[in-house]
This record gives C-alpha cells, structure tokens and sequence, in this order.
C-alpha cells in the first residue's frame, strides 16, 4: 500500500516587503497625528494667549474707568463749580506742602494730570523689544516709585474724593482739633478697597470742601489742626465724610516674572505713595489722550461750557508746574485710553508680522520674536464730574 506524499508546512509571518510596506504606512500615519497635535497645541495656546490678553485688558479698563470717572469729585459740587464759585474752595489743609500744580501727591487743586513718555504722541513708533524712555518731567514723588515706572508708557494722577460718602452727625473742636462723627452705620465706607488705615479725608457739602489729614478710630475721625466747624451737620444740613483718594496709574515690569504690569499707588497723609499694588499683569504700556473744554481758562467769569472740542496728549495740554498749569488741567472732560496688552506666556513659535497700534502710536515687530501675543485696547471716557452744564 502506498503512502500520499507528505504536504508541505504552509509558511507563517510576513515578507520582508510586506513589513517594510506595513511601516512605511504607520510612520505617515503618525507624522499625521503628530502634526494635527502639533496644530492643535499652537491653537490652543494662540487661543489662550489672546484670552488671556482680553481679560486682562478688560480688567485693567474697569479699573481705569472707574477712577477716571471720580476725578474731579468734590462732594455733590464738582471742582470746576468751585473754581466758578470762587469761595476758595476746596480748602486744602495740607497745601503747606503741595504747591499748586507742581506734581505733589497732596495737591487737590488738580484732579487729574498726565505726563506723557517721549516718542508715544499719536504718529509715534516703538520697537518691541527696544529701549524706551519713561516721562522725562515726572515729579519726584512718582519717579521714585518702587517698581519705578516703565518707559514707553504715560503716567495717569487721578485726585478726588471718594465715590461713598458717610453722612456727618457732629462735629466738635478741642482746642485746634476737630472731630467729625458720622453714621455709625456706614462709616465702613472709609476702609473699603482694601484702605484699612486711612490718612487722607475730605469733608464737603453744596457749598464748600476741605481735605485734611486725620485718623479714624470707630466713627470718628480726629483731625489735628484742623477747624470743620463751619459745616453743618445732619439732619438739617448736607454735610458728608469722604475718604480722600491721591492715585496714580503706571505700567512697570513685575519683579517676579519681568512682564509689564498696570500699577496703581495710593498716597496718604505724608505725600508718599506708600501703597502701590499691580492691579492687572500683562498691560505692556498705557497711552492718554485728553479731551478739553472749549474755554481756554476756566476761572468765575468764564466758566466751562461743558462741550470737548481739543484733543492733546499730556505734554500738548500743558507742561507748566504752576497755577497756569493747574487751570490747564482743569480744563480736561474727557480721556482717551489706550492699552498695549501681552500674555503672560509665549503663545506662538512664529514671529508675528502685525504691528499693533495703540491711540496712533505703532508698536512695530522686535528683530526676533517672543512669542508672546499682543493686542491694542482703546476706550473713551467721560469725567462725568466734569460734565459743566449738562
């Protein structure tokens, strides 16, 4: 009996070529997903970027308006009406040291002023990543500022008094100090803001204002030096307590990180900006323009008219450490506000082209690129206790 011929083992695995084929199709698969990762992560982080830069704008605006908005505050009677008025108001009980229009913290004779950094007037050109210049005419008070201001960027003085006001129930003098009692219940107003030790008050009604220096202790406010006794209390009269606030808004890189910031210092009672905080990271520089009233120099027979119809930057609208100076400023009714934003992070490996522009002023590429993502942020806003007439 014969036996069937032994079949061959057929051959398990793959050929050679079959596995090249095999790895040559895996590899351009996953060079797809890695670029589509790739893609996706720059996205992202562009996307994050710009967010971050948008809020941070957007903060830094709130916090600008909101102030901007106070200057000139001198109780329900503004300052320019005080001028008009000409009774010698707003008393200034710490003018010893603040002459009129010279730039001292403690000078409420100025609401609001500007010092403009060279080369950043409308038409100007920074290069990122060059050398800029801050204000060349700052007063010592801000020039001495820790962090000290940053160049390429305005400087903004706001002075007024406080948004909340507590209403007045005595006021008695020993000797040559006054104490001034108010509302027990909202006399909370004068710590608000994180100010837990206030120094500077002002106290106001339809008729006059004075700004002196006192401490607080429960509802009353002890001033040394200081006769408030021409101010009649409630119920029958007006009278109201403020905080008085002497701000000032700069941009200066963070000590940590190095990324420009807004910073906001407050002073107190000395003159010294003894309270500077950054508010918003990421604001690369701050631009102003000033909107002034019609009348050139607002004084009891020409009054302002309320209507804006110049615009200048800080240096256009006066340079002058004077009275002259000081009735410049009052002029003011409106500011322009300009922001050049910057995340925080790098947000792309490319160079940007754009060349963003902040109030005319042009911020052109630096040679090569960080990575960071800017953009500009511009707003208007009207001093609303400026608005004469309206």
């Amino acid at each position: 009996m014969s036996r069937a011929a032994p079949r061959p083992q057929l051959m398990a695995g793959l050929s050679l070529v079959e596995m090249m084929i095999a790895m040559v199709i895996g590899l351009i698969i996953m060079l797809g997903v890695i670029q589509i990762f790739s893609a996706s992560q720059t996205a992202s982080r562009l996307s994050e970027g710009a967010s971050r830069v948008q809020e941070n704008a957007r903060f830094a605006m709130d916090f600008l308006e909101r102030d901007l908005r106070m200057a000139g505050h001198m109780g329900c009677v503004n300052d320019q009406a005080h001028i008009v008025k000409n009774l010698g108001d707003p008393i200034n009980h710490l003018a010893a040291s603040a002459k009129t229009g010279g730039g001292s913290p403690l000078d409420f004779s100025v609401s609001i002023q500007g010092y403009e950094a060279p080369d950043t007037a409308p038409g100007g050109v920074l290069t990122l990543g060059g050398t800029w210049s801050a204000p060349g005419n700052l007063p010592d008070s801000i020039r001495d500022l820790k962090p000290a201001p940053a160049g390429g960027s305005d400087v903004l003085v706001l002075r007024f008094l406080g948004a909340e006001g507590v209403p007045v129930n005595q006021i008695a003098l020993n000797g040559t100090t006054s104490t001034v009692t108010g509302a027990t219940d909202r006399i909370d107003r004068m710590t608000k803001d994180g100010v837990g030790t206030p120094t500077l008050f002002g106290i106001a009604d339809c008729g006059h204002a004075d700004v002196f220096a006192g401490s607080l202790s429960g509802n009353q406010v002890q001033a040394p030096g200081v006769d408030l006794t021409r101010y009649t209390t409630q119920p029958t009269g007006q009278t109201m307590l403020y905080r008085a606030e002497s701000l000032v808004y700069y941009i200066a890189p963070n000590t940590t990180t190095g990324v420009n910031g807004l910073r906001r210092a407050r002073a107190d009672s000395t003159g010294v900006y003894t309270t500077n905080e950054e508010v918003v990271e990421g604001i690369e520089s701050l631009q102003l323009m000033f909107g002034l009233d019609t009348t050139p120099v607002i004084g009891l027979t020409t009054p302002p008219v309320g209507s804006v119809t110049e615009s200048a930057v800080a240096s256009g609208v006066t340079t002058a450490t004077d009275a002259a100076g000081a009735g410049q400023w009052l002029r003011v009714g409106q500011v322009k506000v300009g922001l050049l934003a910057v995340s925080p992070d790098r947000s792309s490996s490319v160079a940007p082209t754009n060349r963003p522009s902040v109030l005319g002023v042009e911020f052109a590429p630096a040679a090569s690129g960080d990575g960071r993502y800017r953009s500009g942020y511009e707003v208007s806003v009207a001093l609303r206790n400026r608005l004469f007439g309206n």
